[in-house]
């Protein structure tokens, strides 16, 4: 397995980079998010995946480990092959597709050209166990016990999703009557739901 290419950018294609390693111009498919952090003439490293087929050799670029590691396990789903699985990338961050699945929200891989309704619902039950957890979850501690306010780590959590101070704070503005609702029947706010009502929000809103 090649897992990196690293060396001067020589060119550049809608969908390929190519990078020069030891005088060899190695091509590398890549989404354009990856493409766009790309120079010709300056050093760049990708991580790889070798996708080998009877008639081809193909080289998937990646900007980081986890899109890499997120592009395999997408694969592992039936129907999903490296094209469908780079889409994906193209259209939603690693992240965004671990929430996306472990929250059942089948809108946003509908999202993803190639992938219909019927299919958005095969996908969220075979990768629901795959992907794991959203970073941006695990880092805002939800889950753990509480040692912040519902708000503050409903906050983070968007913030490690990668969403704007003012875009957290108006989400989560939204979804307070939730959380007081919660308080008012005695229980506490549930802040996976919370998450999940905040994101609806922001979707509705983009």
């Amino acid at each position: 397995m090649i897992a990196f290419v690293s060396g001067p950018v020589a060119a550049l294609a809608p969908d390929t980079a190519v990078i020069e390693v030891g005088g060899i111009g190695m091509a590398v498919q890549c989404t354009p998010d990856t493409l766009s952090g790309l120079r010709i003439g300056r050093p760049a490293k990708l991580a790889t995946s070798l996708v080998v087929r009877e008639e081809s050799l193909t080289l998937y670029g990646f900007a980081d480990d986890d899109e890499r590691n997120t592009f395999e396990l997408l694969q592992t789903a039936s129907g999903v092959g490296p094209r469908l699985a780079q889409a994906m990338l193209a259209v939603h961050s690693p992240d965004a597709l671990r929430l996306a699945v472990s929250t059942g929200d089948e809108k946003s891989l509908t999202a993803v050209p190639g992938i219909g309704k019927k299919g958005a619902q095969k996908l969220l039950l075979e990768l629901k166990d795959r992907l794991g957890a959203p970073l941006g979850i695990a880092r805002a501690g939800i889950g753990s016990p509480v040692t912040a306010g519902w708000s503050d780590q409903l906050h983070a959590a968007l913030i490690g999703l990668g969403y704007a101070t003012r875009e957290a704070d108006e989400a989560v503005a939204a979804v307070t009557p939730q959380a007081d609702a919660a308080v008012a029947e005695g229980g506490k706010p549930q802040i996976p739901q919370l998450l999940k009502a905040a994101l609806q929000t922001l979707n509705r809103a983009r």
